[in-house]
């Protein structure tokens, strides 16, 4: 039996604290997940931002986990068995459940991954809002096909940009299973990391000229793009770096585009759990599509993980593990959090 109380990372008005909370109970649909090791998103600190300015204390930091179903609920899909291996993301700091505690609650359906057997919980951990919002950005922004369903032909390119974010590097692995030649940027110290996962070409994001080496290379004839940071600068570059044409960009935090010919789609994963509004954007779900394309995928054995930088202290270094990404110190790694590295209190 799981117990009543647990460590967690909580939002209080310090920010992040270390403390106890009360262990969730799943309801129906639902399994309780002994969590084994956690990771962070850019989505982490900014919801918490939120939360802080609106007051919003209790709730749960953490969104990626890996871990062991304890506990079902009534009504769990067959197939989701105690002491199962599973990946997949909830939506922390809302509430009472984050993945940056000794246990959670998820929907056994809709975001549920079974962890590969080559995978251990520190890259698993990952399988969630990155690897889906690239499958989003490819199959429902840019309405591509499943790899597995994509016909032979002419090499089309597309562009990557932020190919060594948590996102784009996922990305530039499933455009190549999907036949693209794939243009990226990054930073120089990351170029043989995304060559390493695929990328055909990798531009220099830092470069005042990237989008005009990017038309050049493709002979100003780039028609899809997506855009890994949607924000800052690439609000203008991604569009800029699409042929005289025009095109479609997907985009990862909704923006307006600076082309009338240029087309931005919004996707986000927080759209596999629930419908959901933002200013002039609405996306529908289709999570149980996207959970099984992804299992195909990585059942495949030719996906790799990003590069893991392990936290210490477990949940107790949240605060820490955060404030590293908030200074803009992450750079091609995904911050992972044991949480058998956990101190007592």
């Amino acid at each position: 039996m799981p117990p009543v109380k647990q460590r967690a990372a909580t939002v209080t008005e310090n920010g992040v604290t270390f403390g106890l909370a009360d262990v969730p109970k799943p309801g129906p649909g639902q399994i309780l997940v002994k969590v084994v090791a956690a990771a962070q998103n850019p989505t982490d600190w900014k919801t918490l931002g939120r939360a802080l300015k609106a007051g919003n204390y209790g709730g749960i930091v953490g969104n990626d986990f890996a871990g062991v179903v304890e506990e079902l609920g009534i009504d769990v899909p067959k197939g989701v068995n105690v002491g199962q291996r599973v990946a997949g993301f909830i939506r922390g700091v809302l509430g009472p459940n984050g993945s940056f505690s000794e246990y959670l609650v998820a929907d056994a359906e809709r975001v549920i991954v079974p962890i590969p057997e080559s995978w251990p919980y520190e890259d698993a951990a990952q399988l969630g809002v990155a690897p889906l919002t690239a499958l989003q950005c490819l199959h429902q922004s840019l309405q591509l096909p499943s790899p597995f369903d994509a016909s032979s032909g002419p090499q089309r390119d597309i562009l990557i940009w932020g190919g060594a974010s948590s996102v784009g590097q996922y990305a530039i692995q499933f455009a190549k299973l999907n036949g693209f030649r794939v243009l990226t940027t990054a930073s120089p110290k990351n170029f043989d990391l995304v060559k390493g996962l695929g990328a055909d070409e990798v531009f220099d994001y830092r470069d005042e000229n990237v989008a005009e080496n990017v038309r050049s290379a493709t002979g100003n004839a780039l028609d899809i793009a997506i855009d890994t940071i949607s924000e800052g600068g690439t609000t203008q570059q991604v569009p800029a770096a699409i042929g005289d044409k025009g095109g479609k960009v997907a985009i990862i935090l909704p923006y307006e585009s600076p082309r009338q010919d240029v087309k931005v789609v919004f996707s986000g994963a927080y759209t596999l759990l629930d419908r959901v509004r933002l200013p002039r954007f609405f996306c529908p779900s289709r999570s149980s599509w996207y959970i099984d394309l992804l299992s195909k995928i990585l059942s495949t054995g030719n996906i790799k993980p990003n590069p893991v930088l392990i936290q210490p202290n477990g949940i107790a270094g949240v605060k820490d593990g955060l404030q590293y990404m908030v200074e803009g110190k992450v750079s091609g790694q995904k911050i992972t959090y044991r949480i058998a590295d956990t101190p007592q209190i």
